[in-house]
């Protein structure tokens, strides 16, 4: 019961945490398309994991995971469409940011990438409401989505340098960091449940990358 509060009282702060984040720069951006879409950014972040995290924190501290399966199956569709949703956004943040131009194969793989990852999470092979969904499925729709954050990885290590950017000197760190986290569960959490809580640090990663868009916004309007 103790490690269920924690897990749920975790949650819980992190969904606050960055709704209200995102919901700031909304309020704040002074209609600065950049901090829009940062804004905007957080709050499908915050939204999507929602479906998840909530029905997963009621299961823990009630009848348990095992009772609640449908639900949280759903949850991790909804979450792992706006995943998705959230790295297409951040790329159009680069893009606006350094002013990048004749990148259209760059912009054509990323939104390609995002629709292949997309469609591959919403075929029933997914078995998204099983207990025990298969794990190549789950290899499978990340293959797209890390390919994603890989370029992500590498087009804002070379502009942030380029730029002498240090705002966001550490944002493609922040990427790796969700990736490096994220991809042991995947791989291995339906054999070793105790992977899962790999998910935390995968979190905070996410709180990162959004409060570093936060806290650029602050700086350029003190």
């Amino acid at each position: 019961m103790i490690r269920a509060i924690f897990e749920a009282g975790f949650d819980f702060a992190y969904l606050t945490a960055i709704l209200i984040i995102g919901m700031a720069m909304l309020i704040q951006c002074r209609g600065n398309p950049q901090y829009k879409l940062w804004g905007w950014m957080a709050i499908v972040l915050g939204v999507g994991d929602a479906f998840h995290l909530v029905p997963r924190a009621y299961a823990l501290l009630t009848s348990g995971l095992e009772a609640n399966i449908v639900a949280l199956g759903i949850g991790k569709l909804i979450t792992s469409v706006t995943m998705t949703a959230f790295y297409v956004l951040l790329y159009r943040i680069w893009y606006i940011r350094y002013r990048i131009k004749n990148k259209n194969g760059l912009t054509a793989a990323i939104y390609v990438l995002a629709a292949i990852r997309t469609a591959l999470c919403l075929l029933p092979q997914n078995e998204w409401t099983n207990a025990t969904p298969p794990v190549l499925w789950g290899i499978i729709r990340n293959i797209p989505f890390a390919l994603m954050g890989l370029l992500l990885i590498i087009v804002f290590y070379r502009q942030a340098h380029k730029h002498s950017d240090w705002s966001f000197r550490w944002l493609w760190l922040a990427v790796t960091l969700s990736f490096a986290f994220y991809i042991p569960v995947v791989l291995c959490a339906g054999t070793y449940p105790i992977v899962g809580v790999m998910m935390i640090p995968k979190t905070i990663a996410y709180v990162w990358i959004v409060w570093l868009g936060y806290k650029d916004m602050k700086k350029k309007f003190r």
